[in-house]
């Protein structure tokens, strides 16, 4: 079997606030993974450990306080052009939490979908940026009758689909969606990312997938990354992780998942987790280590030696 492509390679990734103050806080501290190309990596955690922050550092929304982002090679945080920029703007995009705040009330739909059509000059006339539009719409299972609307006239899902739209608009390779379903209803969410998976095999898409949400995450992903206060505690194959986690913390996340069964949800243990008490020798080395192919957990020596026995 042919080693797979990395599309993108974070090593090292520092993202802090207020630097050199008494309430700097590290959101992302000494993050490494790859995103290999045409996969799925989905990122769990409970709010506020660090995974909108480094989706939205990868794609220069923040600039990194240090680390390397490679995008085919290239780090994205090096200093360009506005030509270089320009093209990873294409290349690179990014699907938000809030429907409703991430379109602008004011545009029409039309106007918000075509905004990197025009930007990045795809279109020779004004017919043939109608024509696209009317595409990406139908694209997304909304209609060309939509294009004349505002933002107010649609419900949540069908906002976020529009989202999808104007992502999908300049021909994107990756896209990173950032709890693109958490603010939409139950009923809405899986249909929203049926659409994702499908859009995904079609266009040949890679996602990093930003979810609190472990049983879409489950659903949607090849492999899952699992943050905790800024770090990455474990990354593997969905069903290894799912199946065997290795961090006390992967641990309690996943004894949470609720049960469709009633008996089975009554007779559920939770697992706590207190990283207080997950204590370390002081000359204990944390690192990621391999225990199992493509199954990394960050653990000392001693724990490494215990998972491989």
């Amino acid at each position: 079997m042919a080693p797979k492509e990395k599309l993108l390679e974070i090593k090292n990734l520092k993202q802090y606030f207020n630097v050199g103050k008494a309430n700097e806080v590290k959101a992302v501290d000494d993050v490494s993974f790859d995103i290999y190309k045409g996969e799925v990596l989905g990122i769990v955690g409970e709010s506020g450990c660090g995974k909108s922050t480094t989706g939205r550092s990868i794609i220069r929304l923040y600039d990194a306080t240090g680390g390397e982002v490679l995008y085919n090679g290239v780090n994205v945080h090096d200093k360009k052009s506005k030509a270089q920029l320009k093209d990873f703007n294409r290349k690179m995009q990014m699907i938000f939490q809030d429907p409703y705040a991430s379109l602008n009330p004011r545009m029409k739909i039309a106007d918000v979908i075509a905004e990197g059509i025009d930007i990045h000059g795809l279109a020779k006339s004004g017919k043939e940026r109608m024509e696209m539009v009317y595409e990406l719409l139908e694209t997304v299972g909304l209609n060309k009758e939509h294009a004349n609307r505002y933002p107010h006239e649609f419900s949540g899902g069908q906002r976020q689909r529009i989202g999808i739209a104007r992502a999908l608009a300049v021909q994107p390779e990756f896209i990173i969606a950032d709890e693109p379903i958490s603010a939409l209803d139950v009923s809405i969410q899986a249909q929203v990312v049926n659409l994702m998976k499908k859009l995904q095999k079609e266009k040949e898409l890679t996602y990093l997938f930003i979810a609190h949400d472990l049983s879409m995450v489950k659903y949607i992903s090849d492999r899952i990354g699992v943050m905790y206060f800024g770090k990455l505690v474990e990354i593997g194959p969905a069903d290894d992780l799912y199946n065997n986690p290795l961090h006390p913390y992967t641990q309690s996340l996943l004894s949470a998942i609720p049960m469709p069964d009633p008996i089975s949800e009554r007779s559920r243990k939770r697992i706590s987790y207190n990283s207080s008490v997950h204590n370390y020798a002081d000359n204990e080395e944390l690192a990621m280590r391999e225990v199992t192919p493509g199954h990394f957990v960050l653990c000392s020596e001693r724990e490494f030696n215990n998972f491989k026995k």
